[in-house]
């Protein structure tokens, strides 16, 4: 049984509530695993489902942005297979990790969707768009590389340091997710905050085997291919490639490889912001993905 979460006014007109308040809830799929995710109801063209970040889960997103992203459509967010609540083993390639995330979809019966895929989950976003084109309507690539691009086969060391090991502290987090400016930093520690306020029913952490099968999934994805790159000219949709100016994880130089690569792509960067710049510049963001996803076709 699928459940979504709205409260409806005395009028009887929908109101969808706040990613802050929206309970954890479970699907069984055909595959064995039951996904854990939470729903925002409400209507509005497609379903926007978003794909996490590295080591992230249900409660790593940032409210303010799922919130302005659920003002004008139905938004689901998902932790992948034996990742955070979800049951399974976390794949450590990218391609079963789209065939789990397809899985994912299929039980939820969502019909077509536009896909968001953050990081890691944007590597799992292209390979759902290109394995299921019909399932996929628009797609958007958040801190994105394509695979067998040069110079992603691993991290940097002070990424790694800061986010690879088993504990990771919120400034650690911070000196990776937002850029070195005041401003960005005090937006990255508003962002912990808002992420941090629900205490109740959180989500499952992230455990370390489920980090150590993404890093070699990532690792695999940015082993150097030449060939690989024109899987890209595969993605027969609309594109929106976003990044940070000052992104030291998955670096800008990437998402413009990506617009080159992609027929139907279009590309932003956002100023004084690094891989968490969906975070920092949230409604802003926000506006771009509606703007993106009700244009017509």
């Amino acid at each position: 049984m699928i459940m979504t979460w709205v409260t409806l006014t005395s009028e009887g007109n929908a109101i969808v509530s706040s990613y802050s308040s929206l309970p954890n809830q479970l699907i069984s799929a055909p595959n064995g695993v039951d996904y854990a995710y939470r729903d925002s109801g409400g209507e509005g063209g497609a379903p926007l489902v978003l794909l996490q970040h590295f080591r992230g889960n249900l409660d790593s997103w940032d409210p303010a942005l799922i919130d302005a992203l659920a003002s004008a459509r139905r938004v689901v967010t998902f932790d992948n297979a034996g990742v955070g609540g979800s049951t399974g083993i976390t794949p450590d390639n990218v391609a079963q990790m789209a065939r789990d995330a397809i899985a994912f979809l299929a039980a939820m019966d969502l019909g077509q969707v536009d896909v968001l895929g953050f990081s890691i989950g944007s590597f799992v976003a292209q390979e759902i768009a290109l394995r299921r084109p019909a399932v996929v309507r628009r797609l958007i690539l958040a801190s994105a590389a394509p695979q067998g691009a040069a110079g992603m086969h691993g991290w940097a060391p002070d990424v790694i340091g800061a986010i690879g090991t088993p504990q990771t502290s919120p400034e650690e987090y911070i000196g990776v997710f937002f850029a070195p400016s005041s401003s960005s930093r005090q937006a990255g520690k508003e962002a912990v905050q808002r992420m941090y306020a629900r205490t109740q029913d959180r989500d499952k952490a992230t455990n370390w085997a489920t980090r150590q099968a993404q890093y070699d999934a990532v690792c695999t994805w940015g082993i150097p291919d030449h060939a690989l790159l024109q899987r890209l000219s595969g993605l027969r949709l609309p594109v929106l490639v976003a990044n940070g100016d000052s992104d030291p994880m998955i670096l800008p130089h990437y998402s413009y490889l990506i617009a080159g690569l992609v027929p139907q792509a279009r590309l932003k960067i956002y100023p004084d912001s690094a891989h968490g710049f969906l975070f920092q510049h949230h409604a802003e963001f926000a506006a771009d993905v509606e703007a993106f996803l009700s244009e017509p076709r």
